[in-house]
C-alpha cells in the first residue's frame, strides 16, 4: 500500500515512516520542504496543512494517509489557542478536502490520550467520556470529529489512535521527564525539577511501538464508512521518582532531583490498550522503562550530545 506520512518529519512522523517500510508499505513523507530528509520514505513530497494546494499534491496517487502533522504542546496551546484550532483543525478539514478530491478513502489519525481528561477510572479506556483539559487536547477532539463525520458521508474509512506519552529515541521535547532526568545524567543541567514527592503516575509508551500501531491500523483495512477509536500506550504506569532511579541505572551516574511544591495534576494517568490488542493485535513490545530510557540515552550518544 502506498501510504502518505504527514508531519513525516516529526518525531514519531519518521518512526512510522520506518515502520511503514518495514511492513512493506512504501512510505511517502509529507514534510515543510523540499530540502528535508526522511531516509525510510520511498519518496518526499512539500505539504502544507495550511496550504490546500500543496496538499492536493501531496495526496495524489496514495491509497492511504497516516496524518501525524499539527502541534502537540498542551502548555503552549493555553496561549495560542486559535493557531492550534487553525492548524490541528483546519489543516485536518484541508487534508480531508484533499483526499475527497483524489479518491483516497482511508486515514489513521495521531490524536491524543490527554482528550479523557484526568479521570478517578483508571486504567482509561475507549469507553470513557472526553473531557479536554486544554486547547490542544480540544483541537485534537474537534479533528477527530470532522473525521468521524466525514465517515458517516459515506466518503473514508478511519482509524484513530488515542496516543499517551510517546517517549525513547531522539525525544525533541526538553520538557518531559525522560529528557530532562537524561540531560542531568548528562551533566548539560544541575539538577532535574520534580513537582511534590514524584509519585505522580504516567504511562509512557516506547515510539517504536506506536510507530507499529499505525501499520497495524492500516493493515486492520478500515473499509468506508468504518470509524474505529484505540488508546493507545503501554498499559504501565510509571511514577517520576521511577524514570529517575531508572535513568540513573541505565546510565550508571547521579541524576539529583530537587522537589518542588505539588502540582494539580492527577495522580495517575495510565491507558488500558485492551481493545487495540484484541481488534489490531497490536501490543506493546518495547515499552519497558530500561528500553524506553536506554533508547533514549542512546539516542543522545549517537547525536553526538554525548
Amino acid at each position: 500500500m502506498r501510504v502518505l506520512v504527514t508531519g513525516a518529519g516529526g518525531y514519531i512522523g519518521r518512526a512510522v515512516v520506518e515502520a511503514l517500510g518495514h511492513a512493506g508499505h512504501e512510505p511517502v513523507a509529507m514534510v515543510h520542504s523540499d530540502r528535508s530528509t526522511v531516509p525510510a520514505a520511498t519518496e518526499i513530497r512539500p505539504g502544507d496543512l495550511l496550504r490546500a494546494d500543496s496538499l492536493a499534491d501531496a495526496v495524489r496517487g496514495v491509497d492511504a494517509v497516516c496524518h501525524l502533522a499539527g502541534l502537540t504542546r498542551a502548555r503552549e496551546s493555553w496561549d495560542q489557542p486559535l493557531r492550534y484550532f487553525a492548524v490541528n483543525v483546519g489543516g485536518t478539514l484541508a487534508l480531508l478536502e484533499a483526499m475527497a478530491a483524489s479518491g483516497v478513502g482511508v486515514v489513521v489519525f495521531a490524536s491524543t490520550g490527554s482528550i479523557y481528561g484526568t479521570p478517578e477510572l483508571q486504567p482509561m479506556s475507549e469507553d470513557l467520556p472526553d473531557a479536554p483539559p486544554h486547547p490542544y487536547a480540544a483541537s485534537k477532539q474537534a479533528a477527530e470529529s470532522a473525521i468521524e463525520w466525514q465517515v458517516r458521508a459515506g466518503g473514508l474509512g478511519a482509524v484513530v489512535l488515542r496516543l499517551f506519552n510517546v517517549a525513547a529515541g531522539a525525544d525533541p521535547d526538553p520538557t518531559r521527564i525522560i529528557p530532562r532526568a537524561l540531560a542531568v545524567a548528562a551533566g548539560e543541567s544541575p539538577s532535574v525539577e520534580v513537582n511534590g514527592d514524584g509519585s505522580a503516575v504516567r504511562d509512557f509508551l516506547h515510539v517504536d511501538d506506536a510507530a507499529r500501531a499505525f501499520v497495524a491500523a492500516l493493515d486492520a483495512a478500515p473499509r468506508v464508512g468504518a470509524f474505529r477509536r484505540y488508546t493507545i500506550g503501554s498499559g504501565v504506569g510509571t511514577s517520576v521518582r521511577d524514570v529517575v532511579t531508572a535513568a540513573e541505572r541505565v546510565t550508571g551516574r547521579p541524576v539529583p532531583v530537587v522537589h518542588r511544591p505539588p502540582a494539580g495534576e492527577p495522580h495517575a494517568l495510565v491507558c488500558d490498550p485492551t481493545r487495540a490488542a484484541e481488534d489490531l493485535g497490536w501490543k506493546p513490545c518495547r515499552s519497558e522503562l530500561d528500553t524506553i530510557v536506554g533508547d533514549a540515552w542512546a539516542a543522545r550518544t549517537h547525536n553526538g550530545r554525548e
